[in-house]
């Protein structure tokens, strides 16, 4: 692990973008570009590709790599973008992290494997596979609502001294305990939009957001006015958020279903499509997400 505490290695305001489908059901790569560059044009400074947000249960391999230059292209060389690689297969995640790297991700993001719960050793021992195949700075992802298990604090402790190991996607819910992954070394970057200026408050250094696709702007303002000293603006900005984040994150699929029907009511998109088994919002579920993004400004 290297760089000196509280650098934020793939920026500070990210979000896990959306993967935008045609109607046939294929990657639409002309809209997920619009999605990259809608968000880096609203205060983000970092984008991951691919992740679960972006349905990367769903999408092949070669989609994925596809999508990853797609985006580069969109907001050239100077946006660190972040591939999601994690799988519960390591040959799977090893071949993502090397394509990873010849696409032109800046780094990878590596959940842990989820249903299989393969235990501490195991983790370590996929972990270590998919490290030393990226040759990429990593952000673990820590997300046992999602995962089935939790990365141990111990398994953390072994994994700083790996020098390509520098960040953490925290979305465990432990505050107390992201503190001591800031101690360890690790750039945190939340995963819990409910909890971002939290998140702030212990030393992340920044956020891999999902609301970030309606109010990226704001994100922005909350991070810079909380690392500039004005909390109480921070915390003005985070509570104006939160009808937005409630409508975003609350629903039953929220992810990208939500996520891609907020693109749809700013005009970023003109539908709402998902990749089953996910289901796009109907139109009820639709005009509740409205009225909180309207609540927040954000429409």
């Amino acid at each position: 692990m290297t760089g000196p505490l509280g650098t934020a290695p793939f920026g500070t305001v990210l979000t896990a973008m959306a993967t935008a489908f045609a109607p046939d059901g294929s990657v639409d790569l002309e809209a997920t570009q619009r999605i990259a560059r809608h968000l880096v044009d609203h205060g983000h400074d970092g984008l991951v590709v691919s992740g679960t947000t972006g349905e990367s249960p769903t999408t092949t391999k070669e989609e994925d790599g596809e999508t990853l230059l797609a985006v580069r292209e969109a907001v050239g060389p100077d946006v660190p973008l972040v591939a999601g690689v994690g799988t519960n297969d390591t040959s799977t995640s090893l071949w993502l992290a090397q394509q990873a790297r010849k696409n032109g991700a800046d780094g990878v993001l590596l959940v842990s494997p989820y249903y299989s719960k393969p235990g501490q050793r195991g983790m370590l021992q996929h972990f270590r596979q998919v490290v030393d195949a990226a040759e990429l700075p990593v952000m673990l992802y820590d997300v046992p609502g999602r995962t089935g298990s939790t990365i141990a604090l111990e398994t953390y402790t072994e994994m700083a001294a790996w020098e390509q190991v520098v960040a953490v996607k925290d979305a465990v819910g432990d505050l107390a305990r992201g503190s001591r992954l800031v101690e360890l070394g690790y750039a945190v970057y939340s995963g819990d939009d409910e909890l971002n200026l939290a998140w702030l408050a212990h030393g992340a250094v920044g956020f891999v957001s999902v609301v970030g696709h309606a109010c990226g702007d704001q994100l922005r303002a909350m991070h810079d006015a909380f690392t500039g000293g004005d909390v109480a603006g921070a915390r003005e900005i985070y509570q104006r958020l939160l009808p937005a984040i409630d409508a975003v994150m609350g629903a039953a699929n929220y992810g990208a279903t939500t996520a891609k029907a907020a693109l749809e009511l700013l005009g970023v998109l003109d539908n709402r499509r998902v990749r089953s088994p996910l289901v796009a919002l109907d139109d009820d579920e639709v005009a509740a997400l409205r009225v909180g993004l309207a609540a927040s400004g954000l429409l």
